[in-house]
């Protein structure tokens, strides 16, 4: 988390997202690995995602629902030239957490995690690309350390038992590693314009990004196995399983209110 100057009830709402948030991702990779069986899935893992957006849309269209009701109301605004811009992230989160899965079956849990550092390094690049963000010197020295450091945490010295590779693990995982770090980052910074291009309601917006992706989801499901699949959602399933998907619905929300509700001086990268 970037540290800075703001207001006080705005600097300790940003601290204690970041700190629910680092839990929230810290234990992403563990609890993927801990639904293994045999380094597989004894579920389906595109399952997944789905449900994590039905839980999303259900507590959006809940809040939605709430906030409508209360004496301040909702802002909703309802234009196709604003609607037709959500299916675009829906669709960059519906590769990225599929290829999550993939990643965790060729690489462990440490190097995940330190691979999902690299999404604040290509996260950095994208603000300053297509949002016009400045960085600082220091934050450029950030990413560039962070970016070293993730590399040489990767090189396997001689004195382990297979010398043949100088990595740890297959290149395979770090090439599926990039390409998740950069998906997150391209859908993160694309869904925050989204977020603060207008005033709506958070919970508006979040309604509207959710639908399109449970939608995304289930058409993923239903084109690559027909209904058979659709009628089979829940095998293999089991209570890590279900903390996966809470794992990620919760993940997803908290990461929408801190774009739309942080100001952007507040913001991690």
């Amino acid at each position: 988390l970037s540290l800075c100057l703001c207001g006080k009830k705005n600097a300790m709402q940003a601290f204690s997202a970041a700190a629910f948030l680092t839990v929230l991702t810290s234990s992403q990779g563990i609890l993927t690995a801990l639904s293994q069986t045999g380094g597989g899935y004894r579920y389906d893992y595109a399952t997944i995602p789905f449900f994590a957006e039905l839980l999303k849309l259900a507590v959006s269209a809940f809040l939605l629902w709430k906030e409508k009701n209360s004496s301040t109301g909702s802002r909703i605004t309802i234009e196709w030239k604003t609607a037709r811009l959500y299916p675009i992230p829906s669709i960059i989160y519906l590769i990225h957490n599929n290829v999550q899965f993939v990643t965790l079956t060729y690489v462990d849990t440490s190097t995940y995690q330190i691979m999902g550092n690299l999404k604040i390094v290509t996260t950095g690049i994208l603000f300053r690309t297509f949002l016009k963000r400045k960085l600082s010197r220091i934050q450029w020295m950030a990413i560039i350390l962070l970016t070293i450091g993730a590399t040489t945490s990767q090189i396997k010295g001689c004195g382990e038992k297979n010398c043949n590779s100088l990595f740890s693990a297959p290149i395979q995982g770090y090439l599926l590693g990039i390409l998740s770090a950069f998906l997150s980052a391209l859908a993160g910074v694309y869904t925050e314009f989204l977020m603060k291009k207008d005033n709506d309601s958070l919970y508006w917006q979040n309604f509207q990004l959710y639908m399109f992706g449970v939608l995304f989801n289930f058409l993923r499901l239903w084109i690559e196995s027909g209904w058979e699949k659709i009628q089979h959602l829940l095998d293999g399933y089991d209570l890590m399983t279900w903390l996966v998907i809470a794992n990620l619905g919760c993940t997803g929300l908290l990461v929408s209110w801190i774009m739309k509700s942080i100001q952007p001086p507040c913001q991690c990268f």
